[in-house]
Order: structure tokens, then sequence, then C-alpha cells
């Protein structure tokens, strides 16, 4: 398995890969996995390596990645972590733009893609020495399906790629300020992957459709989920006293919807027992407009911001939260968006209350398993009305959910789906 994302990375891009290679064992698969062995990642998070088998194979080569001379060039400084999606934050002037346009037109198909020669050089003498069966490669960053790419060109051996998000149609694709040359090449390396692979595989119905029309081929489709594991605690975690909404994880620009504040604002206005009731925790990476729309509608004394807390940390908040909060980017591929922190919010049987399309996958998946309330992007009144069913929940005591038909997003069922794949490409 070729990953940028290993532990002790931390972050939702570990969790696909490292669950896939806890369970595959089982499956009658010996994982191997080859990642950077000094990648720059957002955050390190070393309760992660509890799913790390001592007999488990790490191979690991140093990457060079243009990060150090990004800070030189933005006066940051360099030991700052820098978000691999840096283009996606608030632009801070001429020398910040000016990288994202370097980065947009010459790190194709993303910063690692010094990484790929080396790693084709190195993979394919170890694969014919070890004798390998198969190579599944994961991504973003897409770095990682051209290594797999070259390796079967030269070997002709099977090959799983696997696509956590989208390449082209992802949200911030339009915001890279490409030249047409860039799209294009883009655009042909996505196709030559999506047509010479022997398997794909992508998180989500819609998604998998979008790229079965650029390929022209099915695309498999395996969800992400949770690991019934990680939520096995020893402990009784008592629920907050508050009626707290809680975000977990990455809360960018495009998942901080004005109307969330908006609606929190006015119900506080209305009812001053909710006003005080009330609380909102986010913990991870913030965008700067969260606390914008804090301070612009005055909901400092209720707001609380939290840096990264280690996984096995932040299941124990997911469990003592009382609404879980799971907002989607209002971007053209808003359709297929399915945050892998759905299925964790489904593990702990908590409320959910979104915002996002109400047709949507993620939808769906509230639908199905009926533990959320969704309104659309604009939807004030009907957000408005969903807190207040949650709020009223809680106050009597009845804001636990049944959580019904979960196990399909179980990372053991899932990871049988990618044996399934694997036995049938040998």
């Amino acid at each position: 398995m070729i990953s940028y994302y290993w532990p002790p990375a931390g972050g939702s891009g570990v969790q696909r890969p490292l669950k896939f290679v806890k369970y595959l064992p089982e499956m009658g698969w010996e994982p191997i996995v080859y990642t950077p062995s000094n990648g720059e990642v957002p955050d390190k998070d070393l309760s992660l390596m509890k799913d790390v088998s001592p007999n488990l194979q790490v191979i690991t080569q140093p990457i060079f990645e243009p990060y150090t001379l990004y800070k030189l060039f933005t006066g940051k400084s360099l030991k700052e972590k820098i978000n691999p999606n840096f283009f996606t934050q608030k632009k801070e002037g001429f020398k910040d733009k000016a990288a994202i346009w370097i980065r947009s037109n010459f790190f194709i198909p993303d910063a690692r893609m010094w990484w790929i020669k080396p790693s084709i050089t190195y993979l394919e003498k170890y694969i014919r020495e070890n004798k390998i069966d198969a190579i599944i490669s994961t991504g973003p960053p897409h770095s990682m399906h051209l290594i797999a790419l070259g390796l079967k060109k030269k070997l002709h051996i099977p090959w799983l790629a696997d696509f956590r998000d989208p390449w082209t149609n992802i949200d911030f694709f339009k915001e890279l300020t490409l030249t047409s040359w860039a799209e294009k090449k883009h655009k042909s390396l996505e196709k030559e992957v999506l047509t010479t692979a022997d398997k794909v595989v992508c998180v989500g119905k819609t998604w998998g459709e979008e790229l079965e029309v650029l390929c022209n081929r099915k695309v498999d489709i395996i969800n992400n989920g949770f690991d019934p594991d990680d939520f096995d605690l020893k402990e009784a975690i008592p629920l907050d006293a508050k009626f707290s909404i809680v975000h977990l994880g990455m809360f960018s620009k495009g998942r901080n919807h004005e109307v969330f504040w908006k609606a929190l604002a006015e119900l506080c206005a209305e009812d001053e027992v909710f006003k005080n009731d009330l609380q909102l925790k986010f913990y991870g990476k913030l965008d700067v407009s969260a606390k914008e729309y804090m301070l612009k509608y005055q909901l400092e004394a209720q707001t609380h911001f939290f840096e990264y807390v280690p996984h096995n940390e932040i299941v124990k908040v997911q469990f003592s939260s009382r609404v879980l909060y799971l907002s989607v980017n209002n971007t053209p591929n808003v359709k297929g968006i399915m945050t892998g922190k759905i299925f964790e919010y489904l593990a702990v049987k908590r409320p959910i209350l979104c915002i996002g399309l109400e047709e949507g996958d993620a939808a769906e998946v509230l639908k199905n398993t009926g533990v959320g309330l969704i309104s659309g992007f604009e939807d004030l009144e009907k957000l408005k009305a969903n807190i207040r069913i949650l709020y009223q929940q809680y106050k009597k005591g009845e804001d636990q959910v049944s959580g019904a038909q979960i196990e399909q997003y179980s990372r053991k069922t899932q990871t049988a789906q990618l044996a399934k794949l694997l036995n049938n490409i040998q």
C-alpha cells in the first residue's frame, strides 16, 4: 500500500489506509506499507500506533517537499506546520498569492511530485525481490497514484487505485489559478490513472459516477467508516451538562456557513434560557472566518476553540457531546461530499446537525440511519427548527439515537470489500 499518510501522522487522511491495513490480514492478505520517512503532516497522533501491528512491515524513504521554500518565501517560521491545502485558507498578500500560483502550475499533481521517480526506482527493485502480488495506491496526494502508475507500466502488477477525494473535481480545484496547460496536464494524468489501474475505488456513489464518466469504466464504492474498536470504551463518558454543539476536524472557510451563526444568534435573542444552555465547541484546524462570525454574532461567551486532540481523546469528546455538527462544503461537487467524520459521528449514536445538500450523499446516510437532521445552505428557518428539535430533546433527556443500520459502515466490513476486489485482480 502506497500511502503518504501513516501513523504517527494524525488527521483524517490516515484513517482509511490505517484501518484497511489493520484488517487485511484477517482477509488473507499480508499488507506492506510504503510511506515517506519525513512527510509534512499537519499533526501527529501517537494514539493511532495501537492499530499498527508489530508484525507489519513499513518501508520508508525520504521525500523532498517544497514547504521549507514556501515558508522562507512567505516569511513563515520554519517550525510552523503547513496545512497541505494552504491555498484554501485566507490569502494574506502578494507572496501568498504568488506561492499559490507556483504551486498550481509547477507542482503537478501536487507538492509530492519529486517523490514519484525515486519511489518507482526503489519499489521496482523491492517488488521484484519480494514477490509482491498487488499494489494499492491511496490519494490524495495523487502523486501516490503516479508512483503506482509507473510501477504498473514497468512490472504489469495488479493495481487498485483508491480515491479518498476526487482529483480534478475536488472542491478547491478551481482555486488553483491554473493555466490552461496545467489544467490539461492534471486531467491527462487523472485519466491515465483511471484507465490504467485494474480496479478503481472511491468513497461515495456520486463521485464514483463522476469518475465513471471520465474513464468509461466501473468504479467500485467503499465508503469511509468507523472502527468499532475505537468506540469500545471501558469507561462511561458523562454527557456535557450544557447543550453542546460540537464540530470535529478541519473547519475550513467552505464549511463555515454564516447561516449557522445567524440561526444561533437569533435563537439566543429569542430565548434567554437557550442562550445560557448553549455551548459551541470546535476541535481542530480553524479558518479565520469562524472567529469573525463568532464576533459578528456576539457568541463569544458560548464558543470554545481547541487545537488538535489525539484520536483516542476525540472519541471521548464525541460521546460527551449533545449534538455533533456536520458542515458540508457548498461547492459544485457538493452532492458527492462524504466527510469521514460522518461515520465516526454515527458510531457514538449522538444526534447530528447537518448543513448541506438535502439530496446529497451525506443526507442519504443520515436519512438511512435516522441519526440526524439536515437543512440547506441558506435555509435559516429550517435550521432554527432543527436546532429547536434537538434542544427540546436535550431538555427532556431524550437525545440518544439508535443508530440503526450502521454496521455497513464498519471498517472491518469495508476491508472485506477491498479484499474481495484484490482477490479478483490477481
